[in-house]
């Protein structure tokens, strides 16, 4: 017989719910949380979730598990005004500055605040006035807008296993901070930003470009060229009202050329390159019979190549070599218009729009600086790019659509399915594999796809099987390195994305659901089926310029990369 539950007087089976609190979602009761998040530990510190039993007991939901036949009430006097206290008490040691908050109607305690109508603070605010973190190229950290929620914390330590925050202090003086109060630029930070798409104010956001961009733009002696990650395609529209997974690329091409920029390309392009070198790279390894116990791990992710240095740096041999798809396209964009910019006056200046706040980080290595000049000038993120479009009024769903501009103009369907875990894997088995669409076919259905965290599967190519591993989430990239290390498992090729379920997860997206990130992930594998080209390696675009444009005989110094850590 099913078990159930009385909610507010209704019946309510549940069977393997965790807690009363996802019992009482489930009949359609949006009980009010901050520290509760469904991918982290239960935390049980905010007691917003609290609900009444019948005997007038107060529990938190989060944390209690349900019960057979059990009563309980979500709505009472009591509990009515147990959370307007909660909340009061919240905002009198909270930062008032709403209107310029990143946050700004997107912010949890401001919901609630409206929900609850709260419309007088009563306390005065004693909380002493912290000083803004904004040392890190990625993430800026403003304690006055601190909740103690956790949920960074958590982020970071649970599912990222990097720590580079915590609580520190105790009391009224607790914080949320780096050891030694530290800057975060000092910690082993990896620049994921995970933490900032899980909090609910404004305490931590992401670190904005917007100004050096918007000066670009104005300057008439520099051309701006723009490449469009993957995964920011499907969305950005979200931004906008328009579905999650929905393929905006080409209105989106339209809104770069209003906002100012010259040129707009798809970092698809590189993308292709991408996976032409990288599987060059492989193919020599298992050539040469492996490297051992450890496989080729991708190099895409630069909050991934952060976590090696400063955790692993034992693996730092076995990272593929080749760039990140930004960084090749911001080599190759530099080098195509140096005649032209020489003989016209101008500068390139390249912005990079990605899903990603760690390629802001990247884009300021001195690895990836030429003559002391970085390769991409500027990095903004998909929740940039839409600030971009409202400031100047452009309404994105109207938009007509365009195309990108030449002679960067084609990509394959491999290069587009970078955005979502287990893309990068796919392009390069494509390239490896037979000529046929059997063998396609093959790849899409041997495991690669989906937003698992860790996704095992090997396929034969060329008469060899090839062990091949997909991880998405830095903590999930920590047990798979533990198994290679004590030899429990071997792989050939192991593709690692640091934001759990790839890119398309990335914290400079939208906040999502799982259930958006996987129409993300769709949208994605829905825009392959129509790419004319499948394989990276028959791009005619990317071809050109390895056979008479600036990568002949240049690929490994425009492509490659060597990492000082490595020294």
């Amino acid at each position: 017989m099913a078990k159930y539950m009385i909610i507010d007087g209704l019946r309510a089976e549940f069977t393997d719910e965790k807690n009363i609190l996802q019992v009482i979602r489930n009949v359609g009761i949006n009980i009010p949380t901050f520290c509760y998040y469904t991918d982290l530990s239960i935390y049980g510190a905010c007691r917003m979730c609290v609900v009444e039993d019948e005997r007038g007991g107060i529990i938190a939901s989060c944390s209690t598990p349900p019960k057979d036949k059990m009563v309980i009430r979500t709505n009472t006097p009591k509990l009515h005004h147990h959370r307007k206290m909660i909340l009061e008490l919240l905002l009198a040691s909270h930062c008032r500055d709403c209107t310029v908050c990143d946050k700004n109607q997107k912010c949890q305690l401001q919901f609630l605040a409206r929900r609850f109508g709260l419309d007088n603070i009563r306390f005065k605010n004693n909380r002493p006035d912290y000083p803004v973190d904004d040392s890190s190229p990625s993430i800026v950290r403003d304690m006055n807008k601190c909740i103690l929620c956790g949920d960074c914390v958590r982020m970071c330590n649970e599912v990222q296993h990097v720590g580079a925050i915590d609580f520190t202090h105790r009391g009224s003086e607790m914080l949320v901070a780096p050891a030694f109060n530290k800057n975060l630029a000092e910690t082993e930070c990896v620049n994921c930003g995970q933490c900032a798409a899980v909090c609910p104010t404004g305490a931590i956001t992401i670190h904005k470009d917007l100004k050096k961009v918007w000066s670009a733009l104005y300057n008439p002696q520099k051309r701006v060229v723009a490449q469009v990650a993957p995964a920011v395609r499907v969305a950005l529209g979200e931004e906008f009202g328009m579905e999650p997974g929905e393929n905006t690329i080409y209105k989106i091409y339209t809104a770069l050329h209003m906002i100012g920029f010259d040129l707009a390309f798809d970092t698809s392009v590189s993308a292709d390159m991408t996976i032409i070198e990288e599987t060059d790279e492989l193919a020599a390894i298992l050539e040469k019979g492996g490297n051992g116990k450890y496989p080729l791990f991708t190099s895409c992710c630069p909050a991934w190549v952060r976590f090696v240095e400063t955790k692993h740096p034992e693996l730092m041999p076995y990272i593929s070599t080749s760039k990140s798809p930004m960084q090749m396209f911001g080599a190759v964009l530099k080098e195509y218009y140096k005649p032209s910019d020489e003989e016209c006056g101008l500068e390139t200046f390249n912005v990079a729009i990605m899903p990603c706040t760690a390629k802001k980080m990247e884009a300021q290595r001195e690895e990836f600086k030429r003559n002391g000049n970085p390769d991409i000038d500027a990095v903004i993120t998909t929740k940039e790019l839409a600030s971009m479009i409202r400031e100047l009024g452009i309404q994105f769903p109207e938009l007509e659509p365009s195309a990108p501009d030449m002679p960067f103009s084609i990509r394959s369907g491999g290069g587009v399915i970078f955005g979502a875990s287990g893309g990068v894997m796919e392009a390069a088995l494509r390239r490896v594999a037979e000529r046929s669409n059997a063998a396609l076919q093959e790849i899409a259905y041997s495991g690669v796809r989906g937003l698992d965290g860790v996704k095992k599967f090997s396929l034969n190519i060329g008469g060899k099987n090839v062990q091949a591993a997909v991880v998405s989430g830095l903590g999930n990239a920590d047990a798979l390195i533990e198994l290679i290390e004590s030899g429990e498992e071997h792989f050939d090729f192991v593709e690692v994305m640091a934001c759990p379920t790839g890119c398309i997860g990335g914290a400079g997206q939208p906040e999502g659901f799982m259930e958006d990130k996987k129409k993300r992930s769709s949208g994605l594998y829905t825009a392959d089926k129509s790419a004319l080209v499948k394989r990276s390696d028959e791009n005619p675009v990317v071809l050109r310029l390895y056979e008479d444009g600036v990568l002949k005989d240049r690929a490994h110094e425009l492509l490659h990369v060597h990492y000082h850590t490595c020294d």
